[in-house]
């Protein structure tokens, strides 16, 4: 009796093992819509944006990239942390944003190779691990779904700038596979964990990118519906005319938006996405302009619009440079990007043409790959 139950489990863990190998990566047919509507047209931007830009981009080449990414901060860290990618740890987040610097300045070899260095370090199942620590060797279980639609955006690009078809197929694909996860019916989460398939329970608003969603979602009825719908949840968690942001997420059981504190960078990601289609509030819009012309725009915000994190981030004023160009304000661009340049490193500092702190030498991806891209517009 015993050795005829270990038959069975045996039978049944290959059959298991089988099936899973066979299983086929989700796909889907790329829209007919050509992708030029991804290109951003440099129109704002100066001869000095562009000599402070190509300072940036060479600091990133050289101090932060690496075969396998982007180094989440030029000092590197002994100890990890369980939460946070520290050192040089590795983010999808920073491959989708400097994919998106290089199909935007027609890099064309250099984003080649470093798709297929993305793919390698941080593909799963048609999706993208959100971190990788080459220390470890480790790859996190989960993507995070906003920095998929980086990668998907910068393929899209990349062929509405080169006028190609190469990668319309490729990034239909890891389309598909957010929409086996993350994007299940229509509903856009956190992130998706493709081993134990569990998606998370919440939407962070500042995940909805309008402009990509539209693009694989305008063809259908259905998926007209769903982009409608994912607008509606990012309306719904608008705090005010008194303060006109936007609560942090939204949680799908409860049917709730969160009362946390806001991440500045988070914010205006979402205030980025509605400009991007013609969504911005003109309250949000007035309410930016006052921050950044004051050089009050700080790092974290309680719901009810008092300040709880009085630090101030290039990042954040990189971010408002771009919800000013996506409104065609230039203005207002002209005064933030001022701001993301007192920023940058200069004279003799390891770091130096980077974003970051010329005394211990820290320089995050993030900031400096928000500032590389808002000098793009």
């Amino acid at each position: 009796m015993k050795k005829r139950h270990w038959w069975v489990l045996v039978v049944g863990f290959v059959a298991l093992l089988l099936s899973s190998c066979q299983a086929k990566p989700a796909t889907m047919t790329p829209p007919t819509t050509s992708p030029t509507g991804f290109i951003q047209s440099p129109t704002l931007h100066t001869a000095a944006d562009q000599r402070h830009q190509q300072r940036l981009a060479q600091f990133i080449k050289t101090k932060l990239q690496n075969k396998q990414g982007i180094y989440t901060n030029y000092v590197d860290t002994k100890t990890r942390q369980s939460g946070t990618a520290t050192g040089h740890e590795l983010l999808s987040e920073s491959a989708g944003m400097w994919l998106q610097y290089l199909a935007q300045s027609h890099q064309d070899k250099e984003f080649r190779a470093f798709y297929r260095a993305t793919i390698k370090t941080f593909g799963d199942h048609g999706q993208f691990s959100y971190r990788y620590d080459p220390r470890s060797h480790k790859r996190f279980a989960v993507n995070a779904t906003l920095d998929d639609l980086r990668i998907i955006r910068a393929l899209n690009l990349y062929d509405a700038q080169m006028h190609t078809k190469h990668y319309r197929q490729a990034a239909a694909d890891h389309f598909a596979a957010l929409k086996v996860g993350a994007l299940k019916d229509g509903k856009l989460y956190d992130y998706y964990d493709p081993q134990s398939r569990r998606t998370a329970k919440t939407s962070s608003l500042a995940y909805f990118d309008f402009k990509t969603l539209r693009y694989y979602e305008r063809e259908t009825r259905a998926g007209r519906r769903a982009y409608n719908e994912q607008l509606k949840v990012v309306r719904g968690g608008y705090l005010g005319n008194v303060f006109p942001l936007y609560a942090a997420s939204f949680n799908w059981g409860t049917l709730t938006y969160s009362p946390k504190n806001l991440n500045t960078s988070e914010a205006l990601e979402v205030l980025l996405h509605l400009a991007e289609v013609g969504q911005l509030k003109a309250t949000s819009r007035t309410w930016l302009a006052q921050q950044v012309k004051g050089k009050k725009l700080y790092n974290g915000y309680s719901t009810a619009g008092s300040v709880t994190n009085r630090g101030q981030s290039t990042a954040n004023y990189a971010l408002a440079a771009m919800i000013f160009a996506a409104a065609k304000d230039q203005a207002n661009y002209r005064v933030a990007m001022r701001l993301v340049w007192a920023g940058q490193v200069t004279g003799q500092s390891p770091i130096s043409g980077g974003i970051g702190d010329a005394k211990s030498h820290q320089s995050y991806s993030y900031s400096n790959l928000t500032a590389l891209n808002a000098a793009s517009d």
